[in-house]
């Protein structure tokens, strides 16, 4: 039966991978694809491939996820195969309204969840989930909106005496390297999440001595993370790319350069942060540049709602699957 729960926890982690793919399409590639500078298909196809690239760049982040969360001496296979029900749960109806939600606040709300209902409070490290996970949260897109609106201030300083038309032309080029840079650190820091609760299966399981998270866990998460991308997530798109704030190439530029130096500092430091929290800070701080009233700041609040509820609502799901979970396995 150990084996059967091993199996369904791996089967329901690169699940949830490939929905943090197609949820999380659009953090990389909605500002290329609104202004043109890419087709859906090709924005799409190259997400897909650099995610799967970014998923080799580090397992700092991998360590926090499946050890900085959850007390592991108490948790069990269990206890990771409801994490992931919940937070595959919360994905799947945050895509269906079109919400950028965080995967990543989905899968952390789901283990906390598990936790608390399999062995209450003592379960959960409370420090880590604050340092490595609520305050990384809160800051990342506050540094993306700041960043991000430094950076299109410069950028209309500089160019002020361009001709439109060729500024445009000039940036669109540009996008497509930021939008590459922004999926790649989309891969590295979000399929470690994956590559996190799957060796911390496989070390309570028996199945490792150690937590070092296997090759073939990284190919797995990696592949399903873009294989999900590829299935796209244009629900998500439009809200990003188009109701958010008209983004036109100088600020889609501008919002991904700043989202990707975020999200690579965070990958860095093993901060599990969310790109959507990120990529949608630094469009609205793009937006701000123009004047406040250029974002919707409506959609920025129902955005901002899902955010503060996806860390309860997945929390609240895992510990609801968690004895079905126990009285199957």
């Amino acid at each position: 039966m150990n084996d059967v729960l091993l199996v369904a926890v791996v089967v329901i982690g690169l699940g949830f991978d490939f929905t943090n793919g197609f949820q999380d399409t659009a953090n990389a590639i909605a500002t290329s694809v609104s202004t043109r500078a890419l087709s859906p298909r090709v924005a799409v196809i190259m997400a897909a491939t650099l995610n799967l690239a970014g998923a080799f760049l580090t397992t700092a982040v991998a360590k926090t996820v499946g050890k900085g969360i959850i007390d592991t001496g108490l948790a069990n296979e269990k206890t990771v195969l409801a994490a992931l029900l919940g937070a595959v749960v919360w994905n799947l109806v945050v895509w269906r309204l079109g919400l950028p939600s965080s995967s990543t606040h989905a899968l952390v709300g789901g283990l906390v969840g598990a936790a608390l209902v399999q062995n209450g409070s003592r379960a959960v490290d409370w420090h880590g989930l604050a340092h490595k996970v609520i305050l990384p949260a809160v800051a990342s897109p506050a540094i993306g909106f700041v960043v991000s609106f430094a950076i299109l201030i410069g950028i209309y300083r500089l160019f002020h005496n361009a001709r439109p038309d060729v500024a445009n032309r000039g940036f669109r080029s540009m996008q497509i390297v930021s939008g590459a840079f922004v999926a790649f650190v989309h891969g590295a820091n979000d399929s470690q999440k994956t590559m996190g609760v799957l060796t911390l299966a496989l070390v309570e399981s028996g199945h490792l001595s150690a937590f070092v998270v296997p090759v073939w866990v990284k190919v797995a998460a990696g592949l399903a993370i873009g294989v999900g991308t590829y299935a796209g997530g244009w629900r998500v798109i439009r809200t990003v790319g188009q109701r958010l704030y008209k983004i036109e190439p100088p600020s889609g530029f501008a919002a991904q350069a700043a989202a990707g130096g975020v999200l690579y500092v965070a990958t860095h430091f093993g901060f599990p942060v969310s790109t959507t929290h990120t990529v949608s800070g630094a469009v609205m701080g793009a937006g701000a540049t123009r004047r406040l009233s250029a974002v919707r700041w409506g959609v920025a609040g129902n955005i901002v709602g899902a955010w503060l509820l996806t860390i309860p609502c997945a929390g609240l799901v895992a510990a609801a699957v968690y004895f079905p979970v126990s009285w199957i396995f």
